[in-house]
């Protein structure tokens, strides 16, 4: 198997060195390139062709954002930064992220992020979900609005508004990884939204669900197994 190709972008040398450490120790990972600006990740991007570029918010002479908004059409850009809730971080979702760390998430969070840019999900600290929407988006009104999926798409719905993963929406609801995956492809086709963070949106904005609550104990609909 050929292993992911990684791109690092940061201004810091000690990060930079830690997530090479961090993804060089895995058989399915390989760092191909380091930038300490923005400018030269999108150059090294255009040369090298890395898989998933991890990448800075703030760096000097290009921003993370705008290094999104650069490379996310054709490559899968992971944000993993020191802030928990800001501005940039929305606009880098909104520009197609496939992902966004805190980089005190820890390294297994990393490793599953490059991972899940391959796989074409995108991991999101699930704290970090949370935070998210309540900037985002006001509270839900007293009346839901008319929802355009199937009862167990808005099941899938409330589970990725709480943060759980492909693995943890399949165990909860007794089917597949891959089925969770073709049911988020048609959310977000039915949503036109682009990741996660959209799917979660819309279901606070819609008042399927509230993050302050706890996740959802889902039961399993036998008449439907998929």
């Amino acid at each position: 198997m050929t292993p992911t190709r990684v791109l690092i972008a940061d201004d810091q040398d000690d990060v930079r060195g830690g997530f090479r450490m961090i993804l060089d120790s895995q058989p399915d990972m390989t760092v191909v390139g380091e930038a300490a600006d923005g400018i030269h990740a999108v150059d090294l991007a255009r040369t090298l062709r890395p898989d998933v570029v991890l990448a800075d918010i703030r760096m000097p002479r290009l921003d993370g954002l705008e290094v999104t908004r650069r490379l996310a059409a054709h490559t899968r850009v992971v944000v993993v930064t020191t802030f928990d809730l800001d501005d940039y971080v929305h606009a880098a979702l909104r520009h197609g992220a496939a992902g966004f760390l805190l980089k005190r998430s820890g390294p297994t969070l990393l490793i599953e992020a490059v991972r899940a840019a391959m796989a074409g999900d995108t991991l999101i600290s699930p704290q970090i979900t949370v935070r998210l929407l309540r900037h985002l988006t006001p509270p839900p009104t007293t009346t839901p609005a008319p929802s355009p999926l199937t009862p167990r798409e808005r099941d899938i719905a409330r589970l990725v508004a709480h943060g759980l993963t492909n693995a943890e929406i399949a165990v909860r609801l007794v089917i597949t990884p891959g089925t969770v995956k073709t049911h988020l492809a048609n959310v977000q086709s039915k949503l036109g939204v682009r990741n996660r963070v959209g799917i979660a949106a819309w279901s606070w904005q819609s008042g399927l669900t509230t993050p302050a609550d706890p996740p959802p104990q889902i039961t399993p609909r036998p008449t439907n197994p998929t």
